[in-house]
């Protein structure tokens, strides 16, 4: 191993600008060493100690996540590590190994008090790696945080898109099979002899029935009865298909007393194909409404999706409904919220005014917390999930409610933490309520959790001006 030199040191992208008499200086005060493959340099939960400058080799940082491997970045040869000047950090979050043999000069920690008051250049290039370091970590962690999340929703917007898939398959396909048979119904209807009027009557008397919005809703009970009744009606009237007649004009609000409407306008010999005609519409009508609003389940939810992860945006604050952020995220989370009995109770202040805020950001935020929420009623079977908004002053405040176990007091005080994570393996990584905790931080806001057996409030409160 032979001895490094300031010309090595100058080789770093981040000590080029020091000084060389500084540079010497870090030389005489540093110890060097020799880390074999697999060998840890910093070890995750021990004190942090450094800085360390890799003079060659490489070090993979990695944490530990109930139990398995999580690979987090890599550090090369003329690159910084370990702890630096104005760090607040005083533990390690990560374990930093060797691949293969790597050549370490570090810096003793207990020293770094000197270095800022005597070594003013030096300290400033390791305080701006410290910085780029917060940037870059906080990235990274931020985009594989908005993966997660999305990966959280993925299962059951799956579950949300495809009913409404199958349904518009399931319907075009009856709805093509239904239109081969209108050219046997067109011969019976154009065998049909009745004056313009008749049948401007009939038409008259349909497109008033189809046009009333306000159906009422029936029980099975109540509509098993309407359709008895009718099937009578038709069946004394000698209308073909009566069965399936009378089906189709109770779903669509038809009484008995329509059916005498439209017979005082038809001649009796024609009343069965009229009818069967009318309740062939009715089914066309029908199919193509189901498509129509299986069609419009599908452009809501790309919509919620475009709205939840502010794709067409940027990341600049905008004044928008803070609400319209909640809601869509519930919408993305419908199924689990479904798959866990959970009864949802929305307790917002709507007069809240638009909040200058990075929506997509905020998205995040609601987004862990309620499915956080949802995970901790899964051990109930059942749950309510209660989100309240309201103004508090210049503020705005949103509660994320569970009446699920509670958080154990000997580890709230960690929930923050990084890569703290009490889920099984697979289902967390310890991320989530950390990068909460940056989002609401950057809109100069606060979070709190407050928590006792049954019931558990994450409180997210920032100003509405941003």
């Amino acid at each position: 191993m032979l001895p490094v030199s300031v010309s090595t040191l100058k080789s770093f992208e981040a000590l080029k600008s020091v000084p060389d008499n500084q540079l010497q200086w870090l030389i005489d005060n540093c110890a060097t060493r020799v880390l074999h493959d697999g060998e840890c340099l910093t070890v995750q939960g021990q004190p942090i100690a450094g800085p360390h400058f890799i003079v060659k080799g490489h070090i993979v940082l990695y944490a530990m996540l109930n139990g398995n491997r999580r690979e987090i970045a890599a550090v090369n040869g003329g690159e910084v590590s370990g702890y630096l000047p104005y760090s607040r950090a005083s533990v390690a979050t990560v374990n930093s190994q060797a691949v293969g043999e790597v050549e370490v000069m570090s810096f003793p920690t207990e020293r770094i008090r000197e270095m800022i008051t005597q070594q003013f250049e030096l300290t400033q290039a390791l305080v701006h790696v410290m910085s780029n370091r917060v940037r870059e970590f906080t990235a990274l962690q931020q985009q594989n945080e908005k993966m997660m999340a999305l990966g959280k929703l993925s299962a059951g917007l799956a579950h949300e898109l495809n009913n409404p898939a199958s349904a518009i398959v399931r319907d075009s396909v009856s709805l093509l099979e239904h239109l081969k048979m209108e050219p046997r119904s067109f011969k019976q209807v154009i065998a049909i002899q009745m004056t313009a009027e008749q049948v401007d009557a009939v038409n008259d008397e349909l497109f008033r029935l189809l046009a009333i919005k306000d159906r009422p809703r029936l029980t099975l009970k109540e509509k098993t009865k309407r359709e008895d009744e009718m099937t009578a009606w038709l069946d004394d009237h000698n209308i073909e298909n009566g069965y399936d007649v009378a089906e189709n004009f109770v779903d669509f609000g038809f009484g008995v007393e329509n059916l005498e409407t439209f017979c005082s306008h038809i001649p009796s010999d024609y009343c069965s194909p009229v009818f069967n005609w009318i309740s062939q519409l009715l089914n066309t009508e029908r199919m193509v409404q189901d498509i129509q609003e299986s069609s419009r389940r599908i452009a809501d939810l790309v919509s919620s999706v475009k709205i939840f992860t502010h794709m067409d945006r940027g990341s600049n604050k905008e004044y928008a409904d803070i609400h319209i952020g909640i809601r869509n995220t519930l919408t993305m989370l419908g199924y689990k919220i479904r798959k866990g009995n959970i009864t949802l109770v929305e307790d917002f202040d709507e007069t809240l005014p638009p909040v200058n805020a990075m929506i997509g950001e905020l998205n995040q935020v609601w987004t862990n917390l309620i499915d956080n929420a949802l995970d901790a009623m899964e051990t109930n079977g059942k749950g309510t999930l209660t989100i309240k908004t309201k103004k508090d002053r210049e503020f705005v405040q949103v509660s994320i409610i569970d009446d699920g176990p509670g958080i154990p007091e000997d580890i709230r005080t960690r929930i923050f933490d990084p890569f703290f994570t009490t889920k099984e393996i697979g289902k967390g990584t310890g991320m989530g309520l950390e990068v909460v905790q940056r989002i609401v931080q950057q809109h100069h806001g606060s979070i709190k959790v407050i928590s006792e057996p049954g019931k558990t409030e994450f409180v997210v409160c920032f100003p509405i001006e941003g």
